[in-house]
């Protein structure tokens, strides 16, 4: 009997895939006449060619072929509660308003749910979680008259040059075009090291020390907790402001990872679902009010007295709307993370005996509702995950085909 290979397998697949799918197909090599790789975002692109989706509801979306499929991507993470949940899309169906360019009641409205839920003092919102990265360390900077910004390796803040370093292309550029001062003012550290990473950031040179509670972009890799708090202690200790990004957890957890964790962020950034998932424009940036009011305008008048933030659509009404419709819905049902939790558990558990059924080393990784699998080519210890561990390790062709 024949062995089946990868290339085998990997092309049976494709065969069947571009038989489902000829009207995308078609669609995409239009596409690339007009969209550089013929999508609007490179992530959203897989061999051979991507189905264009033209419905959405709950759980699932359906493609131009009428080809239906259960959706763990979610917008990219940012769907807590599946596609057009009607407690955010039918109260805004009801009413909907178009942005005004103005202050308007709804940022307020919006900006006392969200600080409540971060149990934060201040916010301002971004049009997105990059941006409110972006603004997380100008204002670091401002405050600490520091340059230096520490990340961790593996950690993904959004495409801004000041933070665009160490994400999945260890030692090479991970983009043309980026800002050599900006990346050289960037310090690489090692996520879950708790001597090495502490001993750097209590040199003391640092402006700010950005990390997720739970890795996101390299497959969902959970923080130890003593690992965090020792890190939050050595940016107090040595005066750098401990940056908590929380653009995919801030709603993976009731009142974020900063309550899973019970930290004390000087900064927190978020995006997506701060403004209710579905629509653009949507991210912020909270913190401590004596590092907020460095955005105040009224208590500094002058620009070289303040850090400026800002954006033609900032504060929305249809984003802030729909940001307050989803954190009222989130505070009313507190029941809903528990089932998340058990739900994340058993799909754990689904992946790791299918990948055993098939002979194959997997690391299954995550936290309540973010899972993330890797196929190794060794053996992996799972206690205290390092990004750059699993990604000299990951067996890149087989997780290719898997996904």
């Amino acid at each position: 009997m024949k062995q089946i290979t990868l290339k085998d397998l990997w092309e049976d697949l494709s065969s069947v895939y571009r038989s489902k799918t000829r009207r995308s197909e078609e669609l995409f090599l239009k596409a690339r006449s007009y969209l550089p790789g013929g999508v609007s975002y490179s992530l959203r692109y897989f061999e051979p060619y991507p189905f264009f989706v033209e419905k959405v509801k709950g759980a699932k979306i359906w493609d131009i072929d009428g080809n239906e499929y259960v959706d763990f991507w979610m917008i990219h993470g940012a769907s807590l509660l599946g596609h057009e949940h009607p407690a955010i899309v039918e109260p805004l169906r009801e009413k909907l308003t178009a942005h005004f360019g103005w202050t308007n009641p709804w940022e307020v409205k919006w900006a006392e749910a969200v600080t409540d839920w971060f149990k934060m003092d201040m916010v301002r919102p971004t049009n997105s979680g990059t941006e409110a990265n972006m603004y997380a360390t100008r204002l670091a900077r401002a405050f600490t008259s520091r340059k230096k910004i520490g990340k961790f390796i593996g950690g993904w803040h959004g495409s801004y040059d000041g933070l665009h370093k160490g994400v999945s292309n260890l030692g090479q550029t991970e983009s043309l075009g980026l800002d050599n001062t900006l990346q050289e003012s960037i310090v690489l550290l090692k996520y879950n090291d708790k001597e090495e990473t502490i001993e750097r950031v209590l040199q003391g040179d640092l402006a700010g020390v950005v990390v997720e509670a739970v890795m996101g972009g390299a497959g969902a890799l959970p923080a130890d907790r003593e690992f965090l708090h020792l890190l939050q202690d050595a940016c107090k200790r040595s005066g750098t402001l401990f940056i908590l990004d929380e653009v995919i957890t801030g709603f993976r957890f009731y009142g974020g990872a900063k309550t899973y964790y019970d930290l004390d962020p000087d900064i927190l950034v978020t995006g997506k679902a701060v403004g209710g998932s579905y629509f653009p424009g949507a991210g912020a940036i909270l913190g401590k009010r004596e590092v907020m009011e460095l955005f105040d305008q009224v208590k500094h008048p002058e620009p070289e007295g303040r850090v400026f933030h800002g954006g033609t659509y900032t504060g929305n009404t249809l984003t802030m709307r729909a940001g307050y419709y989803l954190i009222s819905y989130l505070k009313e049902n507190r029941g809903l993370f528990d089932e998340l939790f058990e739900k994340g558990k058993y799909l754990k558990e689904l992946l790791r005996k299918a990948f055993e059924k098939f002979g194959k080393r997997v690391a299954i990784t995550g936290l309540g509702s973010m899972i993330g699998f890797h196929l190794l080519r060794e053996e992996l210890e799972l206690n205290n995950l390092r990004p750059e561990e699993i990604i000299t390790k990951r067996d890149n062709e087989v997780m290719k085909i898997v996904h």
